[in-house]
């Protein structure tokens, strides 16, 4: 009887496997096709019948490369996300998180911990405009692959390689690049959401057709939502080719439709001031029960006996509403009769719908009056800068617009373009505005500033040379100037964020390469020389599943400290000579936090000897603490 360590062979020791989980969901499913462990594939066409499509010829979406695209979504990860509270705000109390690294890795680091949690992404791709960049993942090693470019620098402490990889028009597999670098990112993002969640993915016209193809595939054809228009500029235009394109598209799917509840965005104060009236039901006003055009026509006794169904004219008046419902409505004391001189008028209680629906043309004269530009966008940046820093960012209105239509308190939002950071200040204003907690996950790749745009001159000059760092300060800034107009709400609004990086395990026995396999299971040390304690405890959070915002209680002992996560849930101790005494302050301090079989995790080589580990387990079994593990 030993604790069990964990290695590069346990699933603990990467990110979620889709492919298990997926069979796990079958088995619940159809446990009569499993077959000594595997799948019957004859059995299961039988349970489906003729749903099973046979035809060679079936209509289905493709493009080189597809296959390798699956197959990298449904590949785990063995990296890690390491914490940077030198660079964060507010690290113990914020549940926001800022993510620096490759979006595809994240999003499978983050399957265990946010599996389900998320309420709303929204993305703003590469356009595979010719100009800007595509993800050209390496499906052989695509964290070995980031590191290169990203986490190493050359001897002045440059980085080696630019994020940059333009995709070219002229390239033969143009648009299935483009296609590649979408396809796992969207399979991914979509076990993240919520049962009830949705997705929203801004596009110009070069990839529209493709993206609503691979989202067919990826998130299903029936939980396509809506397209919405968004008129992205105004004027000018007249140098353009053959017509000036002044909108963009914003498209919506949702994880299942069925579980999809009633979307509704606020109204707006002019509105509102209509509904002077007050009952029991709720605000409304009264409305006239005429119309002017209609077939609802059928005669209506008036308070005096006279009968009203003929206009001024002689003309057969239409009423608003069916004559069962006119009756219902009376009953209700829903309606009114006012006489104004001689004649008679019906009157009926208007009142104020739940929600606005949203509406697919994000114009001037919508439910807002302006949902915003890419004008707009500048000078928001311009406002905290004091120079334009940031090429082509989105409004702060148009991700407001979106955040309103379906958000409660402690929602999760995500955006894995991050980009500037618009999402970020977009989910610190409307947390306000709608008086609820949204919290914001923002993933972004650390790209080298370009220094041929006049954004990325004024951005240099300002002493930025990636976009993440200039990304987190446009964030804090945002988070300070709200509070500083809103002085009242300096305890109450979340405008921090948690900074983490991605990059390999810090566990050396978590390493993927084979070749050094043999030689981990033997070393002096189990940690990286460059990592420490936090880096280890948060990849435990991580590939254990936990949220990285949960608190971590603290408490020395003697040169090293024992964390307690979730109350205890998961107690953690990474320092040397662990022993029954080490053992003795965890069952003490799980009675003392209330902690109903916690579990325990220790560093393999912190123990001087196996005697020591085997008397420790057996001191914490004796009081019911059973699953202990190290690393």
């Amino acid at each position: 009887m030993s604790i069990e360590r964990k290695t590069a062979a346990d699933a603990i020791s990467k990110s979620a496997d889709i492919v298990a989980d997926n069979i796990d969901k079958l088995k619940q499913l159809f446990p009569s096709i499993f077959t000594e462990g595997n799948i019957d594939f004859e059995a299961l066409k039988e349970i489906l019948g003729d749903k099973v499509e046979t035809d060679p010829e079936y209509y289905r979406f493709t493009w080189p490369g597809k296959a390798m695209a699956k197959e990298e979504a449904r590949k785990p990860s063995r990296g890690t996300l390491r914490p940077a509270k030198e660079e964060s705000v507010n690290w113990d109390t914020t549940e926001n998180l800022y993510i620096e690294g490759d979006n595809l890795e994240v999003l499978k680091l983050l399957q265990k911990s946010y599996a389900n949690k998320v309420k709303m992404i929204y993305i703003d791709p590469p356009y595979n405009t010719g100009k800007d960049f595509v993800y050209k993942d390496n499906y052989k090693d695509n964290l070995a692959s980031y590191n290169e470019k990203f986490n190493r620098t050359d001897e002045d402490g440059n980085l080696k390689s630019s994020a940059s990889e333009t995709n070219q028009e002229g390239s033969a597999r143009y648009h299935s690049n483009w296609l590649n670098m979408m396809y796992p990112r969207l399979v991914l993002a979509r076990n993240l959401l919520t049962e009830d969640g949705v997705i929203f993915i801004s596009i110009d016209e070069v990839e529209y057709s493709n993206l609503r193809n691979i989202c067919n595939t990826t998130l299903g054809e029936n939980n396509h939502i809506a397209d919405f228009v968004w008129q992205n500029k105004k004027g000018g235009g007249n140098d353009s080719k053959y017509v000036a394109v002044e909108h963009e598209y914003v498209l919506m799917y949702a994880k299942n439709e069925v579980n999809l509840h009633n979307l509704f965005e606020p109204y707006k104060p002019e509105y509102l001031k209509r509904y002077k009236e007050e009952d029991k039901i709720g605000k409304f006003f009264w409305d006239t029960f005429k119309r002017k055009s209609g077939k609802q026509f059928y005669k209506i006794e008036c308070p005096d006996g006279s009968v009203l169904d003929k206009d001024e004219n002689g003309n057969p008046i239409s009423w608003l509403r069916s004559e069962s419902r006119f009756e219902d409505d009376l009953k209700k004391g829903e309606v009114r009769f006012v006489k104004y001189d001689d004649n008679w008028s019906i009157h009926f209680k208007q009142r104020l719908p739940q929600g606005k629906k949203p509406r697919t043309i994000f114009l001037e004269d919508s439910i807002w009056n302006n949902v915003a530009t890419n004008s707009n966008a500048s000078k928001e940046i311009l406002d905290l800068f004091g120079k334009e820093v940031f090429s082509n960012p989105k409004p702060i209105g148009l991700m407001k617009k979106i955040l309103s239509f379906s958000l409660q308190e402690n929602d999760i939002v995500l955006d894995f373009f991050s980009g500037s950071g618009t999402i970020f200040q977009a989910c610190f204003e409307s947390s306000n505005e709608l008086k609820k907690n949204i919290k914001c996950i923002a993933v972004q790749l650390p790209a080298k500033i370009n220094d041929s745009t006049v954004e990325g001159k004024n951005a240099l000059s300002l002493g930025f040379d990636k976009i993440t760092t200039l990304a987190q300060e446009r964030i804090r800034l945002a988070g300070k100037k709200i509070l500083e107009e809103n002085p009242k709400l300096k305890d109450k609004l979340d405008v921090g964020f948690k900074v983490f990086k991605l990059d390999e395990s810090n566990i050396k026995t978590w390493e993927t390469d084979p070749e050094k396999l043999d030689e981990n299971l033997f070393l002096e040390n189990v940690i990286k020389s460059d990592r420490n304690e936090e880096d280890v405890l948060y990849e435990i959070l991580l590939k254990y599943g936990l949220d990285l915002t949960l608190p971590i209680q603290e408490k020395k002992i003697g040169d090293h400290n024992l964390y307690a996560i979730g109350g205890g849930a998961l107690l953690v101790y990474l320092g040397d000579n662990a022993n029954i005494e080490i053992a003795q302050h965890i069952i003490n301090w799980a009675k003392e936090l209330d902690a109903i079989n916690p579990q325990v995790v220790f560093k393999d080589n912190g123990f001087n000897n196996s005697q020591d580990k085997v008397n420790t387990l057996q001191v914490l079994k004796s009081k019911n603490i059973t699953d202990v593990w190290s690393i």
